[in-house]
């Protein structure tokens, strides 16, 4: 098991069209979140902020060159614990999130 997470997650980088999907995913938050505050919800949608540092550092991760594996596997797992918190913040203290 160690050695296919190994691959995956310290795998080469995937290119600009992987990243250009993941930073498009996170300007789609960004945007979402920037309508929740003009409209007076900012509080209520305080997760889009977790999933705008998510998938920012998965577009981060997939933009790098061929030959920085290591560091594109650094701000893989990095984007995974970001997005990780955010279902264990919905599990152990839902009303952190949802308001």
């Amino acid at each position: 098991m160690p050695s296919s997470i190994n691959e995956v997650v310290f795998s080469k980088p995937s290119g600009r069209p992987t990243a250009l999907v993941q930073f498009a995913g996170s300007l789609i938050f960004l945007g979402l979140y920037i309508h929740s505050w003009i409209e007076g919800n900012a509080d209520s949608s305080n997760w889009l902020l977790i999933m705008i540092v998510g998938s920012a550092l998965a577009g981060i991760a997939e933009s790098l060159p061929e030959n920085r594996r290591q560091t594109a596997g650094a701000l893989r797992l990095a984007a995974i614990l970001v997005l990780l918190y955010l279902i264990a913040a919905m599990i152990f203290t839902p009303e952190t999130i949802i308001r």
